[in-house]
């Protein structure tokens, strides 16, 4: 590789690292190749990035982009992306299908390096649509039971007369 594409491949990261919200390292070692293009898969339809970065270009890139600190060592890939329940559900998620190959080494979440236990809790949270459908849950809820309760006393009278 030379100095020239190094260059433009530290670039490209570097632009993709400062619009992310959570950058997740792990370790991928022993996985098969078709297993990889399973994670890429989840990962796009999430809008998801995966990615296998050489560590020293990863570093500068990353050290570029105002998201230095997390220890990048053996061999790693990458997840980013600008929803942070969306990549930490997707790995989280691979993770736990893929638990003696793929492992959840190290985060970049909100500003700071985050242990895998945040990277974990925040994988559990429900997404925005998620919280939207409960809310009109919510409220869609007294109308249900207006409803119920009129057609109830419908019946009654009907029974009755």
């Amino acid at each position: 590789m030379t100095r020239n594409e190094k260059a433009e491949i530290i670039s490209n990261l570097e632009a993709e690292f400062k619009a992310s919200e959570a950058i997740v390292v792990c370790d991928y070692r022993g996985l098969s190749v078709k297993k990889l293009e399973a994670l890429r898969i989840a990962a796009k339809e999430q809008n998801v990035k995966v990615q296998v970065i050489k560590n020293t270009l990863a570093k500068i890139a990353l050290n570029n982009s105002a998201k230095d600190g997390m220890e990048l060592k053996d061999t790693n890939i990458f997840v980013w992306g600008e929803d942070q329940l969306a990549v930490t559900k997707v790995v989280a998620k691979f993770e736990e299908a893929n638990k003696d190959l793929f492992k959840i080494k190290t985060a970049y979440i909100d500003g700071e390096v985050a242990p895998v236990s945040k990277v974990v809790a925040l994988s559990k949270m429900p997404s925005r649509d998620e919280l939207i459908a409960m809310l009109l849950q919510v409220w869609n809820a007294p109308i249900q039971n207006f409803t119920i309760g009129l057609n109830a006393l419908k019946e009654k009278k009907e029974q009755s007369a």
